[in-house]
């Protein structure tokens, strides 16, 4: 059951979302198809594989936390669909600001995600959705050397005090593969990159986002075909931190638990991913021989 626990100025307008997001998208079977041949080549590249999906509730609001990989945007596509096909559940995306622009805001409203604001959050958890977030935010996604699979999560706690004041479970969502399919050859704050910061700061970017230069196969930006691994763990109820008369210090506390169990998660990717003789496209086709 949902107890709220809304502070005083934080505003949750039930039945109102911003940039005149549908409260209620309803792609259909047709869209889904279209959406998952989008990205079929990258489900074939990279042969994905999932682990405990059933820890996703069926139904009822849960917030479900995971980790930015290298870039940000080529395996989230892969798991939305996947959670739907398995809990039935279309996962409601929070967008950075900066992809909030007409196309691709209006793409990204009709699959179900909204900008990422706490009053959009909390809306969403109100009416009992499955909303996903990711602490690191673009500072996760646009990786320097030296950070592969690192999370970013210092001082941010809004998700903590959202699923606090909302009385929803938290589930951890790991996700490796895209960190082992390109190399950063100069991270966005190498001298090298210095016109593309200048860019960033004309068109109000945050220079600390300015992407790094990339390469996969050879000199390419075409990926290695590294499989990619998802993992959801185990529900963490947030009811012991909901009685607390800090709630910045609960807020604190209830993301360090979080932190925990989803590098839990990404440690036993990393195990599944040693082990797996299919790791590689090499390897699932040695695999796929008869003999």
């Amino acid at each position: 059951m949902t107890r709220n626990r809304v502070a005083e100025g934080d505003p949750v307008r039930s039945g109102v979302l911003s940039d005149g997001a549908p409260l209620n998208p309803t792609p259909g079977e047709w869209d889904m198809r279209v959406f998952e041949a989008l990205f079929a080549p990258v489900r074939w590249w990279t042969s994905p594989k999932f682990y405990g999906l059933e820890n996703i509730p069926a139904e009822g609001p849960v917030l479900i936390v995971a980790n930015h990989n290298l870039l940000g945007a080529i395996d989230a596509p892969l798991i939305m669909p996947e959670i739907l096909r398995v809990r039935g559940r279309l996962v409601r995306g929070l967008a950075e600001h900066v992809l909030m622009v007409p196309g691709v805001r209006d793409f990204l409203h009709y699959y179900g995600t909204v900008r990422g604001t706490r009053s959009n959050c909390l809306a969403l958890l109100e009416r009992g959705e499955a909303v996903v977030v990711f602490p690191g935010g673009g500072r996760e996604a646009i990786r320097r050397k030296g950070e592969k699979y690192v999370l970013k999560w210092e001082g941010r706690t809004g998700f903590a005090r959202m699923a606090i004041q909302a009385g929803v479970p938290i589930v951890p969502l790991a996700m490796i593969g895209v960190d082992d399919a390109y190399d950063i050859v100069f991270d966005g704050q190498h001298p090298v990159m210095s016109p593309l910061r200048w860019t960033c700061r004309l068109l109000g970017i945050n220079p600390e986002l300015n992407p790094p230069l990339v390469k996969g196969i050879g000199p390419t930006v075409l990926p290695r075909p590294e499989r990619f691994y998802f993992s959801a763990g185990t529900p963490i109820d947030p009811t012991a931190w909901m009685e607390a008369d800090d709630l910045d210090g609960a807020a604190a506390d209830l993301r360090d638990v979080v932190r925990k169990g989803l590098e839990e998660e990404l440690q036993f990717l990393f195990n599944e991913r040693d082990r797996d003789t299919g790791r590689t496209l090499v390897g699932r086709l040695r695999n796929a021989l008869p003999w």
